[in-house]
């Protein structure tokens, strides 16, 4: 063994095993507010407020006694816990909650331990927990979102003019303004937050139905005490239990990973159309950032590269999810557990992508003359299909079409360009003006509808920023 490797083994803990957790690289592939979503040790946490909530609510319809309740609402906090004795429980019961159960019960007064947990599952616990961590999920997703969205919206509004090269297929097609090409992503975002307010309603639930889903632990009081028991957590009530329907999860995660998709595109393209050969934007940069250990020039789009990193591994997540939905019977675990990695997985992704392009965005610098002059150099390609359809008015649609494809073919070929071939042809030529020529081959006259559907869109992204205040 090596000396250093010698010294690692005696001096760390090796507890940081996963991407998301890297002291080093964890902060591009999870946030702050991820992380304490879903830290390890905040999750007890989580489930102790979610025994003593049950407490509460048990209390309040007389199913245990009155004078418990306190003392195991008190005993309800880490502090009161010893961790080291709940992982000794943990390993010795083999059960991912009776650790937590027996170090709680012997941390209540007065024998009021012997109360917690009444008629519950481990899986009410768990499921409710997750639904907890699901919420606050959101509601990062939710104030994430409008910051990109606010940046978004002044962005496109501010070029809702701006001359731009219409890109299909990786080629030329028609001019168009800027905007438009942000009012597209603005859109896509707006769906998601349609999406992500319905699956608020549907997902964020508790979980209260016992070891079958019958509540027959609960004495008669089942559907009650859930409502009490919902209402003390700000969770919605279900019809009935969901310890093996896994639809919610699965729409979570699924949803998230198409939030991510659509800021990898975002970001994708910001990163296309800043390549040197484009320049139309530039993604922010500050002085001592490297891009290369050996090419001292680079400024590589590091952050548009993460976001899309973030969007593939956020994809990743949703077939993991999906496998979810089979399960035996009334539980299973093969259901269950495969959320505990997927569901914080494409959370911190999510989150992390979110925040990364929020800096992308926030810091963006659109190169107005490099539009400009990227229009310029394609101007003949660009006028194609207005000259098409001026010509169309003469002899027709189709027989346009033909003709405007062998002058545009026969341009590219010969390295020359559409407007000069278009005045060898007197047959076409006349049927013209040259008024009509200077304006069928500006691509500034030929934006159509750009300006209206951007300012359309930023004004529907307005309307839910409002609504959000």
């Amino acid at each position: 063994m090596s000396v250093t490797h010698a010294h690692s083994v005696d001096t760390c803990r090796h507890e940081r095993g996963h991407i998301t957790d890297s002291r080093f690289y964890g902060n591009r592939y999870a946030t702050a507010a991820s992380r304490r979503i879903y830290c390890d040790v905040c999750r007890k946490q989580r489930w102790l407020d979610i025994e003593a909530a049950l407490a509460r609510a048990q209390g309040e319809l007389g199913m245990i006694p009155g004078h418990v309740v306190e003392g195991i609402v008190a005993a309800a906090r880490l502090e009161r816990i010893d961790l080291d004795a709940v992982q000794e429980e943990i390993d010795r019961s083999g059960h991912s909650l009776v650790g937590l159960l027996r170090v709680f019960q012997a941390a209540c007064p007065d024998g009021s331990g012997e109360f917690i947990h009444f008629g519950a599952t481990t899986q009410d616990i768990q499921d409710t927990g997750q639904s907890l961590e699901i919420r606050d999920t959101l509601d990062e997703l939710d104030r994430e979102l409008a910051e990109i969205l606010t940046c978004l919206v002044e962005l496109a509004e501010q070029h809702a003019d701006t001359v731009a090269v219409g890109r299909t297929h990786a080629r030329a097609a028609l001019p168009m303004s800027f905007g438009l090409k942000i009012a597209s992503w603005i859109d896509e975002i707006l769906r998601h937050t349609e999406r992500l307010a319905t699956v608020r309603s549907r997902v964020v639930v508790a979980q209260l139905f016992g070891g079958a889903g019958t509540m027959a632990g609960f004495g008669g009081e089942g559907i009650g005490l859930l409502e009490r028991f919902a209402a003390q957590l700000g969770l919605g009530v279900p019809t009935i239990g969901w310890h093996v329907a896994r639809d919610r999860m699965v729409e979570f995660v699924t949803t998230s990973a198409m939030v991510a998709g659509t800021l990898g595109r975002i970001a994708d393209e910001i990163r296309t159309i800043g390549r040197p050969e484009f320049g139309e934007v530039t993604e922010p940069w500050r002085y001592g950032k490297v891009g290369s250990s050996t090419m001292p020039h680079k400024r590589n789009p590091e952050r548009c590269e993460q976001v899309v990193v973030m969007a593939k591994l956020a994809a990743a997540q949703a077939g993991i999810a999906f496998t979810g939905m089979i399960g035996d019977h009334e539980r299973d675990s093969r259901s269950l557990r495969v959320e505990w990695a997927c569901v914080p997985d494409v959370s911190h992704y999510t989150l992390a992508a979110c925040e990364i392009t929020r800096e992308l965005v926030q810091g963006l610098t659109v190169n107005v003359d490099r539009l400009r002059e990227n229009t310029r150099s394609v101007a003949d390609q660009l006028a194609s299909e207005r000259l098409m359809l001026a010509l169309g008015e003469h002899v027709g649609k189709q027989t346009a079409h033909e003709r405007v494809y062998e002058l545009s073919q026969h341009a590219q070929d010969a390295g020359r360009s559409l407007r000069e071939l278009l005045d060898g042809c007197a047959d076409l030529r006349e049927l013209l003006s040259d008024e009509q020529i200077e304006v069928i081959f500006d691509p500034a006259g030929y934006l159509g509808a750009s300006a209206d559907l951007t300012h359309r869109t930023a004004a529907e992204a307005r309307k839910w920023l409002g609504g959000r205040e």
